[in-house]
């Protein structure tokens, strides 16, 4: 019996604040990167890749890729352990996207928390906010 093929990778975009929002027109998520170390943020990158790989909606995480619930159910987030802290990097899933390219990884933005400690909810409203103008604008960095 014949391996059915296997789909295509998603494609990553990192989210570019539109000027009427923003008018140094910043990425989020490329800002967010540049406060972790080189070892943290390589493993970002790392799962990212393998989610994109996988694709999505068949990656199982292990813990380092999770569907949020209540006031952020429609995001994933990338999660990551190193220098005594948790780092969180928010996504969206844009499935045939095709103003993207085709089915897309949007990373947001990111945090980053000590352990055991609950994310600022003030973080959360500022990608609830990411993701609106996202929707709005769909800028990504290029």
């Amino acid at each position: 019996m014949a391996t059915p093929p296997r789909p295509a990778p998603w494609l990553i975009h990192f989210f570019q604040r539109a000027k009427v929002d923003d008018a140094d027109e910043t990425v989020p998520a490329l800002d967010f990167f540049e406060t972790l170390s080189e070892n943290v943020a390589a493993e970002v990158h790392a799962v990212l890749d393998a989610v994109a790989e996988a694709p999505p909606p068949a990656f199982s995480g292990g813990g380092k890729w999770q569907a949020m619930r209540s006031e952020m159910a429609g995001f994933y987030e990338v999660r990551v352990q190193g220098s005594h802290a948790n780092h969180r990097l928010f996504c969206l899933l844009e499935r045939n996207a095709d103003d993207l390219g085709g089915s897309s990884i949007i990373c947001l933005g990111g945090l980053t928390k000590p352990r055991r400690q609950p994310a600022d909810p003030k973080d959360y409203r500022r990608i609830r906010r990411y993701r609106e103008e996202f929707e709005r604008n769909r800028t990504v960095f290029s």
